[in-house]
């Protein structure tokens, strides 16, 4: 019986080991069934995806899934029936296989989708998308910005830019949802966020998604690309919306397809430097609240249902301010402080931000991790290092620009180069980039008109002072008005910058002796400094910036005299000090500045800075600067040594021999030392100067200088063409103003020689010159070249000038004398005061050089009896074209500005012909009582409703004068009269 028993046994097992084979190649045949159905089910949903008008259907992505799910299990089986052995488990292996089969089987069947496998979706725009309410007129303003860019044909791409947590988010979105409004002008919206982790094939992704386009099947980027643009581009209208990007990116290696017609594009970032890379047309910056729209959204966040007391508004108040006008900051600080009425956890709240000590709250959650992404990302640490640096500045102050450079340079963020000028290009750039990324705003420090300046948003400087407190060894306490130095226990070992600047400290403790050995910064200035004692320095081996100005500093102590690693010393405007200790172990030093300090000679061991690279000397009382020293100083590239003392001169060789002077101002002794530093300029000269002679007043200021790199002023010093045993006047060719004042010898420019080489001069001043008696003359040709880049002429204090231009004796009278061609092309601005015998300011031959002319100011000219002259009566046959004169019309096209002062004899501004001016913005008359025309032609006067075309005010004085005034057009008094003012104070 056994032996039969294992004989059916053996029996059943081969039976079943058949039947378990041919199980499976039945089940694999119906998986291939199967697979071919899934390639070509794919294929289609492809194809018909790649018109962005389809997708598949839930219940096809079901199948597809289901699919590879079985595909899987039949993979598991067939390892299981090579496997297993058992009589037992293959019979189990059987039944399980037949089942399966009977899965693939009824898949197979579903899977041929009568009724299609994709749906339409020509209507899925989007959904809104949740956001908060704009708060503040600059949000709507923008709001209407980016509506009117968006209907514009030419604008196809829109940036908007600004600091993180400033609200660019939060614009976009109220910006998307009122896009969806509005399908018949902008077809579909797409909202794309981009992550910090960048690439092409995720940016590829997102949007794809959006646009219901599968990529999951092709790695090709290019392939990806094509495929993404077909889907966008058989859209007819559609706005993209891409939030939050980092990094530029070619829209083509994408597949964006921005020259498409219908295709706009708005783009989020926090750098503007992305926009204008990614070819944004428009871009916009989203800044701050202002204190009064903050303190509205900080109250709406806070969800009151009980009003504040008086008291605890006060606090509250302080508390949205020093969020600055950050929605970000305002919303988190509110809702961290809802529901909060104890005055104490207020004063508390206040107080921590101010001191920027938050500890791991919302504020350090939500708003300084948002911003130091910002910081991160600019990835270079040297421009990171700039950018802490201006943490070491007081709340809100506005650094000037050139001023913090020189603090890069003298710090060592900005790498040695070939010159100080490509160090503050550099500069520039960093400065630039920091703008640009939103991490400082760009602000002026008084007036538009002054130099540009940098500032850091409150809270940005909060996460800069968080960062270097940390990290850096930063102790910051500028502007906060400390009476006294911070107690000992503070100045810890691990310092390296410590900034206690424009605060009151009268004087540093007798035996202060910080022990910071790592302290490289110490920045004290605008105190009320007085004295520092001995002991200071001693343990402060390390310094390298020491900043004591604007002090009341009186003496220094002799322990400065060590600080051999001291590579910037600054003294600037401290007008008590009058002595230095020796300088001559400081051979680190390469900036020097003594600017309007009370030194009353140069510093002992100057001589010894070799390394010095600059050195300002602009000291009222110094008088005088030793010989030799300059040679000594041969790496200056930049020497201000000038003009408060008429004893404080240099000699031209000594300047001459200084091969890297990069910025030079001084004073010389005589036109010759002058002349001597100019010849040196062949090998190529300063990027700018300031040349001096002749200068004995202190208190002397060229009129009108403006701001020039280039300029030569000359007081009381022989200019004309030289006479036997004199050295004629040398002017730099690149000279860019000029100035001559009490030069005497001089009739008119074209006894001037060097003047025909000055090609780039732009502005010329002549006051107090009592010889001069024209300006050019008919035969001066050889000044054309110089006349004709100069944009503004003044001349001011002349006796004995009759003319500006007249022509040689020689010329017929019949002959109208014409000026050198080019003579004043470019001149814009003409000014002329106290000229008390020129009676006619310009002749008609001019009057077609001056066709760029834009200000004409008359002043004081005692004589001056017309303004355009009439071709001379002393000829009969001039007289007998004169009345035919009158018809003509003069054209000064460009002129905005007419202003005559108190010219009593002025009896006509042209006594022929009418004056067209059609940009004329501003007429000022006072006292001119003999005036009684102004012939300036208004044919806008007969255009309902008189709009004038530029005219934009009329300052007159006394107004009897006005009301007496002829009128060519009898509509004109009436029209112009909305548009005077009457006033003695023009």
């Amino acid at each position: 019986m056994d032996y039969l028993g294992k004989l059916l046994e053996v029996k059943e097992y081969i039976s079943s080991y058949c039947n378990l084979n041919k199980q499976m190649q039945k089940l694999k045949r119906k998986l291939d069934e199967l697979s071919s159905r899934e390639v070509d089910i794919i294929s289609e949903l492809e194809y018909a995806e790649s018109f962005s008008l389809k997708k598949r259907k839930k219940e096809v992505e079901n199948w597809l899934e289901n699919v590879k799910r079985k595909k899987d299990e039949v993979r598991m089986m067939e390892q299981a029936v090579i496997q297993e052995r058992r009589l037992q488990s293959r019979v189990q292996l059987g039944k399980c296989m037949e089942e399966l089969t009977k899965e693939v089987t009824e898949l197979l069947q579903s899977g041929r989708f009568c009724k299609g496998l994709i749906l339409d979706v020509n209507d899925t725009r989007g959904n809104a998308l949740l956001t908060t309410k704009l708060v503040g007129e600059m949000f709507n303003e923008n709001m209407d910005k980016i509506r009117t860019c968006l209907l514009k044909e030419e604008v196809i791409s829109i940036g908007i830019y600004g600091m993180g947590g400033v609200g660019k988010t939060t614009l976009v979105t109220h910006i998307h949802n009122q896009l969806l409004k509005e399908s018949c002008t902008f077809g579909n919206v797409y909202w794309v966020t981009v992550s910090k982790d960048f690439s092409i094939c995720k940016l590829q992704n997102d949007i794809a998604k959006v646009v219901s386009l599968d990529l999951s099947c092709e790695d090709d980027e290019k392939k990806r690309a094509s495929k993404l643009l077909q889907a966008l581009m058989r859209r007819k209208k559609f706005v993209l919306i891409l939030d939050d990007l980092w990094n530029h990116f070619l829209f083509e290696k994408v597949g964006i397809p921005v020259k498409a017609n219908g295709c706009k594009l708005i783009l989020t970032s926090r750098s503007l430097e992305v926009c204008r890379r990614l070819g944004c047309q428009m871009n916009i910056k989203v800044e701050p609240l202002s204190e009064e729209e903050g303190w509205k959204l900080f109250v709406e966040k806070l969800e009151r249902r009980v009003w504040f007391t008086h008291e605890l508004e006060d606090v509250a108040r302080s508390v949205a301010k020093e969020c600055a006008g950050l929605p970000l900051g305002i919303i988190t600080m509110a809702g961290s402080m809802r529901e909060v009425d104890d005055i104490c956890e207020w004063r508390n709240a206040l107080e921590k931000l101010k001191q920027s000590k938050l500890e791991q709250d919302d504020m350090e959650t939500d708003v300084y991790q948002v911003l130091r992404v910002s910081y991160r990302s600019l990835s270079d640490s040297n421009v990171q290092r700039c950018f802490l640096y201006c943490a070491l500045y007081p709340e809100d102050y506005k650094i000037k620009r050139d001023e913090l450079i020189d603090q890069f340079i003298d710090e060592g963020f900005i790498e040695r180069m070939t010159s100080r000028r490509a160090q503050f290009d550099r500069g520039h750039a960093i400065l630039n980039k920091l703008e640009n990324s939103c991490l400082l705003e760009g602000a002026v420090e008084y007036f538009p008109s002054e130099k540009k300046c940098v500032k850091m948003h409150d809270l940005v400087r909060d996460m800069a002072l968080q960062l270097a407190s940390s990290d850096l060894g930063f102790m910051v306490r500028a502007g906060e008005g400390l009476k006294d130095l911070p107690d000992e226990d503070t100045w810890t070992k691990n310092l390296e910058k410590v900034s206690l600047m424009h605060n009151k400290i009268p004087e540093i403790p007798a035996g202060a002796a910080p022990n910071c050995s790592r302290l490289s910064t110490l920045m004290l200035q605008f105190n009320d400094l007085k004295r520092i004692p001995d002991s200071f320095f001693v343990h402060l081996q390390g310094l390298k910036v020491l900043d004591l100005s604007h002090t009341g500093i009186e003496s220094l102590p002799s322990s400065m005299s060590d600080l051999d690693n001291l590579t910037a010393l600054s003294l600037k405007e401290c007008d008590m000090l009058q002595n230095l200790p020796s300088l001559a172990r400081l051979t680190a030093l390469r900036r020097l500045d003594l600017a309007n300090s009370g030194i009353i000679e140069v510093p002992q061991g100057m001589e010894m800075l070799v390394n010095l690279r600059y050195l300002n000397l602009h000291a009222p009382n110094l008088k005088m600067l030793p010989d030799g020293i300059l040679p000594k100083l041969s790496r200056l590239q930049c020497l201000i040594i000038y003009g408060l003392s008429k004893t404080l001169n240099v000699k031209g060789d000594e300047v001459a021999s200084l091969r890297k002077l990069e910025t030079f101002a001084g004073q010389f002794f005589d036109v010759s030392n002058l002349n001597t530093y100019v010849k040196s300029f062949e090998g190529g000269g300063p990027c700018s100067y300031l040349l001096q002679v002749g200068l004995d007043d202190p208190y002397f200021a060229p009129i009108e200088s403006g701001n020039f790199d280039k300029q030569v002023i000359l007081k009381d010093c022989r200019i004309s063409r030289s006479t036997e045993g004199e050295d004629s006047l040398v002017l730099p060719t690149d000279v860019q103003y000029l100035y001559f004042h009490e030069c005497h010898d001089a009739i008119s420019l074209c006894d001037i020689a060097s003047l025909n080489t000055a090609s780039n001069l732009n502005t010329l001043v002549i006051n107090n010159c009592e010889g001069v008696e024209f300006v050019i003359s008919s035969s001066s040709s050889s000044l054309c070249a110089p006349l004709q880049c100069l944009e503004s002429l003044r001349l001011a204090f002349l006796p004995n000038l009759h003319t500006l231009f007249t022509r040689e004796i020689a010329e017929s009278p019949l002959v109208p004398p014409t000026p050198p061609p080019g003579t004043f092309s470019s001149l814009k601005e003409f000014r002329i005061y106290n000229c008390s015998s020129i009676k006619i300011l310009l002749a008609p031959e001019l009057l077609t050089c001056l066709q760029n002319l834009e200000e004409i100011h008359v002043e004081d000219c005692g004589q001056m009896v017309e303004i355009i002259a009439a071709p001379s009566d002393d000829d009969a046959e001039v007289m007998m074209v004169r009345e035919e004169l009158r018809t003509i019309t003069i054209s000064l096209p460009k002129l905005k500005v007419l202003q005559l002062w108190n010219l009593s004899e002025l009896r006509s501004i042209c006594s022929y012909g009418m004056l067209v001016c059609d940009s004329l913005q501003l007429v000022a008359v006072r006292y001119c009582k003999k005036l009684k025309r102004i012939p300036i032609s208004m044919p806008w006067l007969d255009n309902q409703p008189y709009p004038p075309p530029s005219l934009q005010i009329i300052k007159a004085y006394p107004k009897e004068w006005w009301d007496s005034l002829e009128w060519e057009h009898p509509k004109a008094k009436d029209v112009l009269g909305p548009f005077c003012q009457f006033s003695r104070y023009l």
